[in-house]
């Protein structure tokens, strides 16, 4: 096992590249705090120092309650490297049940990005918490009673102008095989859970990087996925630290937009949903074009897709594409790619599973979708080769990775990411991990090039009234192209069809209920749900559908701060829907 621990990536970055901007923090106007990586490194030593001095213990749980900037990863990193646990919470969910998160996890320390967020857990604690140390990322304390992350900079600092060997003897005592983060996973087949992983488990994911991204220092990414995620902390936390990256942070997503073409960067992560909406708005502003510009766009993709199918296929582009397709690219795909500034080099998509056809258009634009593949449980578990991605699939695993299915198709992981189980739930984690493999809950097949492809979660598998199995995720990966479309949701366990449950794009209107209503809405749902009828076999086929008047929520427990659907809340929720489509005839209404 390695003796590296998360703060050791931090010092090794810090040491190769001093000078370089680690960390890009919005501060209004265009303006940026800047943090280099050495200028990291101290503020997480002197975090360290000053929670030590401030009575944190090795192996205690420390929270942290904020979106995500470069407060968060240098409190984030300055908590490890006192030997406490880094747990983070979803900023989306309810407020009760952060309180709740709190309790479960033992927290006597909190960092809250500011005041306003601290009053609003107090007072949703009703005295719950009165124990509670607080720090505030940002701002001053104003009255809270907190202190501040500066404050406690200061203390670490004179802490160790005193005792210039005290973090030393801090580190000294961590060990790889200790815990490092405690993760809230997102729940979506059951009550959420808090996952440890060990710093060992965490070097181990950042290491897997350079072979697979080969990213060079000084290049860039832009970040805005909540830091509770996975995805987040190791892709584009942890990654970046270990490959002398620099992070800039959205200032928010309304800015991101602008923010993409002015930064430009060479890296992107970003859910399915920000790609979806992308090419709903690219779809809509061809619509508004001229037939001609129209018949130039969608010639263009035509042959994008043709060059694609080749590429994935292994065979060369013929000549008599070559040239068209370099017309295509100079005259209508560049603009796409200039919306992501023009020198991207790898575009990803994380934290849900990407629809084929949406991977497939951007494949045909020339900015392939790097989907892959990851889990509180097991980290970052695959990666599409950046040479030859394959759309739908997953990829392939990342170094040090070792992939096998059940008998029942199961996918099942055997990695030094792992975790190390579920925080005081052994019940949970011997559920998942036995004899050194972690068993995902994910469906999934294996072609004979090493490319996986998960086809559903076990359990939210449908078994028909007949007998007849069906795995939802696939088919309603289907409908991720159309852009009135925003979820869908399959029914029919033990039941005798399938019927569908669809959730409205308002777009800019934001008039769900309106549109929910509107006859041109219907036809569109219908038409939609014919297109992916004629791609199933007759036992997967939609009967009957609604159309909700709402969108499906985090407050109403339907939706993971990760926004994955909650089958069971939203059955719950809206079961006088469901009843209504397996009562009478069969025709969709």
């Amino acid at each position: 096992m390695s003796l590296r621990t998360t703060f050791t990536v931090l010092e090794d970055s810090a040491r190769f590249w001093p000078g370089i901007p680690a960390l890009q923090q919005p501060v209004g106007k265009g303006k940026y705090e800047t943090y280099t990586f050495s200028e990291f490194e101290t503020a997480a030593r002197e975090i360290a120092c000053g929670l030590h001095c401030s009575g944190v213990i090795q192996g205690e749980n420390v929270a942290l309650y904020s979106e995500t900037r470069a407060e968060f990863y240098l409190a984030d990193l300055g908590v490890m490297a006192c030997g406490a646990v880094a747990a983070a919470l979803y900023t989306s969910y309810p407020l009760p049940d952060q309180i709740r998160n709190l309790e479960a996890a033992q927290i006597n320390v909190i960092f809250v990005e500011d005041a306003k967020s601290l009053r609003a857990l107090r007072a949703a604690a009703e005295g719950r918490l009165a124990h509670l140390r607080w720090i505030l990322l940002t701002g001053d304390s104003q009255d809270t009673g907190a202190s501040t992350l500066h404050e406690l900079r200061a203390v670490g600092r004179d802490a160790l102008r005193r005792d210039p060997d005290l973090f030393e003897r801090i580190r000294a005592k961590i060990r790889p095989e200790d815990p490092a983060i405690l993760y809230l996973t997102s729940g979506a087949t059951g009550e959420p859970k808090m996952g440890l992983s060990s710093h060992a488990a965490v070097v181990a994911n950042a290491d897997m990087a350079p072979e697979a991204l080969g990213f060079q220092p000084g290049e860039s990414t832009v970040v805005f996925l909540p830091s509770a995620h996975i995805a987040q902390r190791i892709v584009l936390e942890f990654v970046p630290l270990r490959l002398g990256v620099t992070v800039w942070f959205s200032e928010s997503l309304s800015r991101l937009p602008s923010e993409l073409k002015t930064i430009r960067p060479h890296f992107f992560l970003a859910p399915p949903r920000v790609w979806e909406r992308m090419y709903a708005s690219i779809g809509a502003e061809v619509k508004k074009k001229g037939r001609l510009s129209q018949r130039i766009f969608y010639s263009a993709v035509g042959l994008g897709l043709q060059a694609g199918k080749l590429k994935m296929a292994g065979k060369p582009v013929p000549g008599h594409l070559r040239v068209p397709l370099q017309l295509a690219h100079r005259l209508v795909f560049s603009k796409i790619r200039e919306r992501l500034g023009g020198r991207l080099r790898v575009a990803a998509s994380g934290a849900a599973p990407l629809g084929k056809d949406l991977a497939s258009f951007f494949e045909a634009v020339g900015m392939p979708l790097i989907e892959g593949y990851g889990l509180t449980e097991g980290g970052v578990v695959t990666l599409n080769p950046l040479d030859r991605p394959k759309s739908g699939s997953i990829g392939k695993p990342l170094p040090g990775v070792e992939l096998k299915r059940a008998e029942d198709g199961e996918l099942l992981v055997k990695s030094p990411a792992l975790f190390l189980g579920y925080y005081k739930d052994p019940e949970a984690t011997g559920a998942v991990l036995r004899d050194g493999w972690l068993y995902t809950g994910d469906i999934a097949e294996i072609d004979d090039e090493g490319y996986v492809y998960i086809t559903g979660r076990k359990k939210e598998l449908i078994v028909s009234s007949n007998g007849k199995k069906i795995y939802p995720a696939r088919i309603e990966s289907l409908f991720k192209i159309e852009p009135v479309i925003n979820q869908v949701l399959l029914i029919g366990d033990r039941l005798p069809y399938v019927t569908a449950l669809f959730t409205l794009n308002a777009g800019h209107s934001g008039d769900t209920k309106e549109m929910a209503r509107s006859p041109q809405v219907f036809e569109q749902i219908k038409n939609a749900v014919s297109r992916v009828n004629s791609q199933l076999p007759p036992f997967e086929q939609i009967r009957k559908f609604r159309i909700l008047d709402r969108d499906f929520t985090i407050e109403d427990g339907e939706m993971t701060p990760t926004m994955k659907v909650r089958r069971n809340r939203v059955l719950e929720n809206f079961r006088t829907e469901v009843s209504e489509m397996y009562a009478g005839k069969e025709e969709s209404q």
